[in-house]
C-alpha cells in the first residue's frame, strides 16, 4: 500500500479519531503484524501535538500458550504493576488509540472455559478504575491488515495481494480516500442531523420485523438519547471512537426486550467465531439461543455476569450503508456491526442518559443502564428489515423500511 495513502489514514486517526491536543499522552495497542503502520502512526499523533506515545504490543499466539499452559490461579490473576499501570491511566487520561487486526479464528480450540474464568476474576478488579476513567478521555478504535486476517476475508488470494484487498476496503470503508478529515466532517454533520431527528421523537419502543424470523420488541430509556459519530469528553474534547463508523445508536431501558432476533453475520468472539444463531429475550433477558456453530461460547458468554444476557445497546445501520456495498464479510465487528442495524448484549453506554454528566456510574445504572463485565455486538440487519417506532404519546413511525431510513 502507498505509504502517503497510510499516512493519510493515520493522521485520521490521530486528529479525527482521537483528536490529540497539544500535550496530551498517547496509548497505542497493536498486535505485532503491523510495525511500519504502527510507527507511521505514532509520527502523526506527535505531529498533532503528542506530548508522548506508548505502544503496548500483544500477539495472539502468545496468548494460546499461556491459555494452554498457566493454571488457571495464575491467569485469574492481575499484577500489582498492571493495576498500577491502569491507576496511573485513570490520573493522566492518554489518550487510546486500538488497532484491530487480529486472525478471526486465532484462539479456536483454546480452552474458554479458562479464559472466562480468568475475566470473571479480574473484572472486579479492573471495573472500579475504568469506572473512573469513564468518559474523561479521547479513544479511538480502527482496523489494520493483519495477514491472518486478510487470509480468511480473501481465502483465494494470496497473503500479500490479501493484505493489499484489506488494506483498500479498510481506506475506503474508513472514509480514508481524498481528504479523510473533510470527509468526516461531513459525516458527522449527517450523523449528527439523524440524531437530532430520533431525539426529537420522543420513542418509547422499537419493533423489528424481518422475513428471516426476527420479531423484536425492544423498550427505550425514557432519559435516553441517541448518539452517532463524534462524541465529546467530559473534559470537553471531540473525538470519533470508531473508525469506521455508520451508526446512531442509544442504550435501551433494562429489562424491556422481547420477541426472537437472528444474526445475519458471524460473530467473532474471544477469538473464535459464532455462526448462523439466534437470540430470544423475554423481559429484557436472553433466555434461549441457539447457532449451527459456537453455541457453547454463546451460551458462556451470555452468562459472565449478571448484566451479560441483557442489552447495553440498539444500533440503526442502513443496510446500504458503504460498508455492506462492498459485498465483504469482514469477520471482525468493528467492520461488520457498522455494515447493518445491530445489537450489543451486555454494558451499556452512559452518556446515552440525559445530564449523565451529573451522575454517578450508579445512579446511571439504577436509571436502567444495564451494567456488565461484556459489550459484544452482533448484527441483525437485512434487506427487508422493517423498524417501527412507537412514541410516549401512542404514534407509530416507520424508522427503517427495506432495511434503510424510512421516509
Amino acid at each position: 500500500m502507498n505509504k502517503k495513502v497510510l499516512k493519510n489514514y493515520a493522521k485520521l486517526i490521530a486528529r479525527k479519531g482521537v483528536n490529540i491536543q497539544k500535550g496530551q499522552e498517547v496509548v497505542i495497542r497493536a498486535e505485532l503484524d503491523q510495525p511500519e503502520f504502527v510507527l507511521t502512526l505514532t509520527k502523526e499523533c506527535y505531529k498533532a501535538g503528542a506530548k508522548s506515545v506508548t505502544v503496548e504490543w500483544s500477539y495472539q499466539p502468545l496468548t494460546r500458550v499461556n491459555v494452554r499452559n498457566k493454571c488457571q490461579k495464575l491467569l485469574n490473576r492481575v499484577p500489582a504493576w498492571e493495576i498500577e499501570k491502569l491507576k496511573e491511566q485513570s490520573r493522566k487520561l492518554p489518550c487510546m488509540i486500538y488497532l484491530t487486526s487480529e486472525d478471526p479464528d486465532g484462539l479456536k480450540g483454546v480452552n474458554q472455559t479458562k479464559l472466562v474464568k480468568a475475566s470473571q476474576a479480574k473484572y472486579p478488579l479492573i471495573k472500579p478504575i475504568k469506572d473512573q476513567m469513564e468518559n474523561k478521555y479521547q479513544w479511538c478504535i480502527a482496523g489494520v491488515p493483519g495477514r491472518a486476517w486478510a487470509k480468511k476475508v480473501f481465502p483465494n488470494l494470496p497473503a500479500v495481494a490479501a493484505q493489499e484487498a484489506l488494506w483498500k476496503a479498510i481506506l475506503h470503508t474508513s472514509r480514508a480516500e481524498g481528504d479523510a478529515l473533510a470527509n468526516w466532517d461531513a459525516h458527522n454533520k449527517f450523523l449528527y442531523e439523524k440524531c437530532e431527528y430520533l431525539n426529537s421523537l420522543g420513542i418509547a419502543s422499537l419493533h423489528y420485523t424481518a422475513s428471516n424470523g426476527t420479531d423484536f420488541t425492544v423498550g427505550l430509556n425514557p432519559d435516553g438519547v441517541f448518539h452517532g459519530g463524534g462524541e465529546t469528553s467530559l473534559r470537553g474534547n471531540y473525538f470519533n471512537p470508531n473508525i469506521p463508523s455508520e451508526e446512531i445508536f442509544t442504550s435501551p431501558m433494562k429489562g424491556e426486550a422481547d420477541g426472537i432476533v437472528y444474526a445475519t453475520k458471524p460473530l467473532s468472539y474471544n477469538g473464535e467465531l459464532i455462526e448462523d444463531f439466534y437470540v430470544r429475550f423475554e423481559g429484557g433477558k436472553a433466555v434461549e439461543v441457539g447457532a449451527k456453530k459456537g453455541k457453547s461460547l454463546l451460551e458462556k458468554m451470555i452468562s459472565m455476569d449478571e448484566g451479560a444476557p441483557y442489552l447495553g445497546e440498539v444500533a440503526l445501520v442502513p443496510f446500504d450503508s458503504p460498508i455492506n456495498e462492498t459485498g465483504i464479510l469482514f469477520y471482525n465487528t468493528l467492520y461488520d456491526e457498522n455494515a447493518c442495524c445491530h445489537l450489543a448484549l451486555g454494558a451499556g453506554f452512559n452518556e446515552c442518559l440525559k445530564g449523565y454528566e451529573e451522575l454517578s456510574p450508579e445512579q446511571c445504572r439504577e436509571r436502567g443502564v444495564n451494567d456488565s463485565m461484556i459489550h459484544v455486538d452482533f448484527m441483525i440487519g437485512t434487506s427487508d428489515l422493517a423498524i417501527e417506532a412507537t412514541t410516549k404519546e401512542g404514534d407509530k413511525i416507520k424508522i427503517f423500511e427495506n432495511g434503510t431510513w424510512g421516509a
